[in-house]
């Protein structure tokens, strides 16, 4: 292994060309140097130094180590200024909702990741009124959660439609007590699916509650169950169902909000409310998964 020490005396030395000079530079005796330059011409095999009456060059092997020199050097500064910055690491706790993750991921969190390296991002997925919960008992610092009303202490982000789907070619939807897949306790559109729904209208039995937007959208797929789904998330093997036509409960249009705890704001959380807001079209377009 070649210490730290030594590739220092023998840059100083090729720098300089003299080991008065280089001593003088980095505050050693010249017979310190030439103890040094010993044992690293002893650690490599190979001599590094040619001394005349002129000074010193170098030899093929001390240009080559040179390089490599400077390299370990660099690398050992950046280390230590990284270790320093990275002293007291700040944390953010972020809440997002389950079915939203990786659409967030996608169009800012990485990037929030790959630039702010010296802050920890610690994300919370869960349903939007178990993340509204956690934020007033102080255990987030951000939220990103939907409500079909406007938000309250949060800014709009943007506003979420959510359909009833079905099997592309299934035949759930036409049960007469209708099999469905939701969100869990705590969820907004679960709220809303048993707030509007009438006894007119078809009876439900609810087979599947789950945080997982997979699970969710597996259930449907596979003809198991109808599930509100976000319109983001419909792909080629649903279909849309009208709710009027059905018999379903209709979904209202929810907002989708970013919430702060105020207690924890600083300028990182501040940065990361910036680049959300800046992707806010990319987090709101359709798009088929």
């Amino acid at each position: 292994m070649l210490k730290i020490e030594l590739l220092e005396s023998f840059i100083a030395i090729a720098e300089n060309g003299n080991l008065s000079k280089a001593a003088e530079k980095i505050c050693r005796t010249q017979s310190t140097l030439s103890l040094q330059i010993k044992k690293l011409e002893e650690r490599v095999g190979q001599p590094l130094l040619i001394r005349d009456n002129k000074g010193v060059t170098l030899t093929e092997s001390g240009v080559t180590l040179l390089n490599y020199a400077y390299k370990m050097m660099q690398l050992n500064s950046q280390a230590i200024c990284e270790l320093k910055e990275c002293q007291n690491k700040e944390i953010i706790r972020l809440g997002v909702p389950t079915d939203y993750i990786t659409r967030y991921l996608n169009s800012c969190l990485l990037e929030f990741i790959r630039e702010f390296t010296c802050i920890e991002l610690v994300i919370s997925t869960d349903v939007s009124g178990n993340l509204f919960k956690r934020l007033q008992h102080g255990e987030l610092d951000i939220i990103v959660a939907t409500h079909w009303q406007p938000p309250i202490n949060g800014e709009l982000l943007f506003e979420r439609h959510f359909h009833w789907v079905a099997s592309k070619h299934g035949n759930a939807h036409k049960r007469s007590v209708i099999p469905m897949a939701l969100y869990p306790e705590n969820c907004p559109i679960r709220a809303q699916v048993f707030a509007n729904h009438q006894l007119t209208m078809r009876s439900v039995n609810v087979l599947l509650s789950t945080p997982s937007p997979q699970a969710l959208c597996m259930a449907v797929e596979n003809d198991l169950t109808i599930a509100p789904v976000a319109e983001f998330m419909i792909n080629d093997k649903m279909q849309i169902l009208d709710p009027i036509e059905h018999g379903l409960p209709i979904l209202p249009t929810f907002n989708e909000s970013i919430y702060l705890n105020p207690k924890t704001q600083t300028n990182a959380t501040k940065q990361l409310i910036s680049l959300i807001k800046a992707n806010v079209k990319n987090l709101a377009k359709v798009s088929k998964t």
